[in-house]
């Protein structure tokens, strides 16, 4: 009977030990997004929703003051971390009244957010040093591996068409509640990996750009591990393309817990 009591004393403190250990845990909420202001840097060329219409800013008012219930500590954006004094000087002018918002997700919903929040700066994550070696790739293709060039020519063709048809057709809401889903970060992931065999034998062409985007997205995400203090509750808002790769960070990383973006993004009536 004394063996059973003793066990049972042990679970409940290693179990309390556990429960208080994740509740210290840092958060984090990631959205994913297309690109509001659409510089034409990506792959993928898309025509964007007019997210600056009525119906768009009543909801990316709507949508800040919701995710502003997750309570955030830290706000991260997807700036270049050498601008971080002239992106917060914006910021200082954005709390005193005198900046209008751009259009960029990083304005019209990381300002707004860290408004609401009450923080005093915002943060960047991005990584500029470490780009993906895609002109490379796409030069060697087209010299050594036309197959290749012409699946990757298909693909962007295919996915171009559906993301312009689904700006035309789906609402703000719609569109981002789209691009954090599971089935999206995957087919994002997968257009690296459909180029990652070319050139085996030939220098690795393929599997070299591949590890570049990653190279890329593993140093964003030590920016955040950065900032993932204890009890730190951490809003990140980036290009759907990184954000793929980051949340599969967070689902291996156990010293971090993800707090899932979906339900904020479906606002209650």
């Amino acid at each position: 009977m004394r063996i059973i009591i003793f066990i049972v004393s042990v679970f409940l403190i290693f179990s309390g030990v556990t429960q208080q250990a994740k509740a210290d845990e840092p958060k984090v909420l990631m959205l994913g997004s297309f690109h509001f202001n659409n510089p034409g840097l990506d792959v993928v060329k898309t025509e964007q929703i007019n997210v600056m219409d009525a119906a768009g800013q009543a909801y990316l008012i709507q949508l800040s003051e919701q995710i502003n219930n997750f309570k955030p500590t830290v706000v991260m954006l997807e700036f270049d971390p050498a601008e971080h004094k002239e992106m917060n000087q914006e910021y200082q002018q954005y709390l005193a009244g005198d900046f209008e918002l751009p259009v960029n997700e990083m304005y019209q919903i990381g300002f707004r957010v860290a408004r609401l929040a009450g923080l005093k700066q915002v943060h960047s994550f991005d990584e500029r040093e470490v780009h993906w070696q895609g002109q490379q790739l796409m030069e060697y293709m087209s010299e050594h591996d036309a197959d290749a060039m012409q699946s990757i020519q298909k693909k962007v063709s295919e996915i171009t068409e559906r993301m312009n048809a689904d700006h035309k057709r789906l609402n703000l809401q719609q569109l981002l509640v789209q691009s954090n889903q599971q089935d999206y970060d995957h087919e994002n992931m997968d257009f690296y990996l459909l180029t990652n065999p070319v050139g085996v034998d030939q220098g690795f062409a393929g599997a070299d750009s591949t590890a570049s985007w990653w190279h890329r997205n593993f140093r964003m995400y030590a920016r955040i591990q950065q900032q993932a203090k204890k009890d730190a509750r951490i809003f990140v808002v980036g290009g759907q393309g990184h954000t793929a790769i980051l949340r599969n960070l967070m689902n291996i990383d156990s010293r971090i817990q993800q707090e899932p973006i979906v339900p904020y993004l479906r606002l209650k009536k």
